[in-house]
């Protein structure tokens, strides 16, 4: 209490008689707030002094802690624990319903998100006997290289899932036109090409499918064909053993493939015949306007 304000003298209080009341109302305001003032000057100083003391003690945990915890590191030296690989469980036939087994192979155009691999349990888990997928990305120009492991796994799975190479029919970029009148843009068409049938020979499947290409308005009918038929004989010389498999189109616009005669020239075309095939798309055939509604058509 000694830092609070001196009581007004003995002479002040007596005066206060001689005040009216509105003059002892704003005497005793003033020093009920002198008061305050002191009391609250007081309290933020005391508080200012706890902080310091508080982060003076927390301060001097910090230097004990950090002394203590070098000691320990001196006297017991630090081992990292390798952390194991968390991975998915292999898939295993068992784990899918029974396939039928007959020679025509049902089966369909399969996931391969995440690896090649995946398109075998990916396949298996809708009962597909025979199935196609994309051995990179259908829609980029340039892809990674397949990875010895995915390779490795895509020929164990097929071995452990029992589907055999020859139902398996890669299909090829949306982007490649071997038809194109453009030197430049034709070549990067076959380069993209080439890499696939390269990916089919690294994993050991022997059928590659693929759209034949257009002219793009910029040359004949004819023109475009030799341009494809060259292409794959290009390539044939360039690989070992991939069938190329053409398939047919429906024919809008400048579109090449759309009647068996173009495709039969392309054939025409290609040296090596035992490495050219066709695939016959059905939904493409009858937009095409061939008719295969019922046997008596079809025939």
């Amino acid at each position: 209490m000694s830092d609070l304000p001196s009581r007004p003298l003995k002479r002040a209080r007596t005066l206060k008689s001689e005040l009216s009341v509105d003059e002892l109302v704003k005497e005793e305001e003033s020093q009920v707030t002198l008061v305050a003032k002191e009391v609250s000057t007081l309290v933020i100083e005391s508080l200012a002094s706890t902080i310091v003391a508080t982060d003076e003690h927390e301060d001097a945990v910090k230097v004990e802690r950090s002394k203590s915890s070098t000691m320990g590191n001196e006297s017991k030296p630090k081992t990292t624990v390798p952390r194991k690989k968390k991975g998915a469980a292999e898939p295993s036939p068992d784990d899918f319903p029974p396939r039928a087994s007959r020679e025509w192979k049902v089966g369909a155009h399969i996931s391969a998100a995440g690896g090649i691999e995946q398109a075998i349990p990916n396949a298996a888990k809708i009962g597909a006997e025979a199935f196609a997928l994309f051995l990179k990305s259908q829609r980029q120009w340039n892809s990674k290289p397949l990875s010895k492991e995915s390779i490795e796994n895509f020929k164990l799975r097929m071995d452990t899932f029992g589907y055999d190479l020859k139902h398996v029919l890669p299909h090829g970029s949306y982007l490649v036109n071997l038809g194109n009148p453009d030197k430049e843009k034709r070549e990067k068409s076959y380069e993209c090409f080439l890499d696939d049938l390269q990916r089919c020979e690294q994993v050991g499947i022997g059928l590659y499918n693929f759209h034949p290409g257009s002219t793009v308005g910029g040359c004949t009918v004819e023109e475009s064909i030799k341009n494809i038929a060259d292409s794959l004989n290009r390539a044939h010389k360039a690989t070992s053993s991939v069938v190329t498999v053409v398939e047919n189109m429906a024919g809008a616009g400048n579109i090449i493939g759309g009647t068996f005669e173009q495709l039969a020239k392309i054939i025409d075309g290609v040296e090596d015949k035992k490495r050219v095939g066709v695939c016959l798309d059905t939904c493409h055939l009858f937009a095409a306007g061939y008719d295969i509604r019922t046997k008596e058509a079809y025939e």
